[in-house]
């Protein structure tokens, strides 16, 4: 008996390192609370690829939200940008496209051409400028192992990443953003007369996908962040350093299933690339997303967010914690995807860094916009 049960175990464990190999890092989290349900690897070093365009629409969503954009403005397509590697649009030097365009672009085809319009257009005509910004702001709002060197996640040596400072990043342009989450659920985009359709295979077949974006470069091999809405629960998978396309989806699809099954929705089995090894996973949470705004200073009236919810319900529920901590009044405002965010309005801007450093000593997410 004790044999077989020997047997059983290193058998157990044999097939476990084989389907690590398979990958360098993954994480499942709760993208309300930021609670990691699973995690391998997270906080080891890996290039991030593509996945770095979410940064680079992190700031594009700030700069809509200030007003230093406008989704119908035109960029003007530098030789530099028009000269970036495939993945691109192929766009000319000189020619002209929109911001809401451009956003597609890189949310739905990852066209790296695009990512440099945007960094010199936001960032003084020069991506490595715009570089130091994204690397800047990765640190005020909790990336600990993260530096970028470009906007697009093409090959560079010192351009790293972790699983678990991706999530956040993630987590951020959610809470921060979320007018503008649409666009990582777009599944294709026509553009002069050309269909591009999304890479993120479980947009469209995994159950409640509503996101997020795929990378690849020969170094970072295959990566993808997949975010999934069932019910009150909205969870994300991290995947870094599958060896193909296939493992990518196959292994996002799994920690999002596990991921349901932790937090006790009834989920079908929609693909299984290995069972859980555990019923009783260590839960470890991460760290608290706290956005510094990244913006020029404006004069006026200032204000704070305090999150963003998919009920109502969750958004009652932190305003009556924020009330109870700093005593300020919030309100609820419905936004678009049915998302509730809780916002205090006409501060100054010293009321509003005093509650802010209030709010985030005890634990409440929050940021100041202008």
């Amino acid at each position: 008996m004790r044999k077989i049960l020997f047997i059983f175990l290193l058998n157990i464990l044999f097939l476990h390192s084989v389907f690590c190999a398979d990958y360098n890092a993954v994480l499942v989290a709760d993208v309300d609370t930021g609670k990691i349900l699973y995690q391998e690897n997270a906080n080891e070093l890996n290039y991030p690829a593509s996945l770095t365009k979410i940064m680079t629409l992190y700031l594009t969503f700030d700069a809509l939200e200030h007003g230093r954009l406008r989704l119908d403005d035109y960029l003007i397509v530098s030789q530099y940008a028009a000269n970036a590697q495939q993945v691109k649009l192929g766009l000319t030097a000189g020619s002209k496209i929109t911001v809401e365009d451009a956003i597609k672009a890189v949310a739905v085809h990852s066209a790296n051409d695009v990512a440099r319009v945007l960094a010199e257009n936001l960032k003084g005509g020069k991506e490595g400028n715009f570089a130091d910004l994204m690397t800047r702001v990765a640190n005020e709002i909790g990336l600990q192992h993260t530096n970028f060197e470009n906007s697009s996640g093409l090959p560079n040596d010192d351009h790293l990443s972790t699983a678990r400072d991706i999530a956040l990043l993630a987590m951020a342009v959610y809470k921060h953003y979320p007018q503008y989450w649409k666009y990582f659920s777009v599944k294709t985009w026509n553009y002069n007369g050309q269909t591009y359709t999304n890479t993120n295979r479980l947009l469209g077949n995994y159950p409640g996908c509503d996101g997020m974006k795929t990378g690849f470069t020969n170094k970072s091999k295959y990566s993808l962040v997949a975010t999934a809405k069932r019910g009150e629960t909205h969870l994300m998978a991290v995947v870094l350093g599958a060896k193909n396309k296939d493992v990518r989806a196959t292994v996002a699809t799994d920690l999002l299933n596990r991921g349901f099954r932790i937090m006790g929705q009834n989920t079908e089995q929609y693909v299984s690339y290995k069972k859980p090894q555990s019923n009783n996973p260590v839960v470890q949470y991460a760290q608290k997303i706290n956005n510094v705004s990244v913006s020029k200073k404006v004069f006026g009236t200032s204000g704070i967010q305090f999150g963003a919810f998919s009920s109502y319900d969750k958004a009652l529920k932190q305003q009556k914690n924020v009330s109870n901590i700093t005593g300020l009044t919030t309100n609820i405002e419905q936004i678009q995807n049915g998302l509730y965010r809780v916002r205090a309005n006409n501060l100054s801007e010293t009321d509003a860094l005093k509650i802010k450093d209030i709010a985030v000593a005890n634990g409440i997410d929050c940021y100041i916009f202008h």
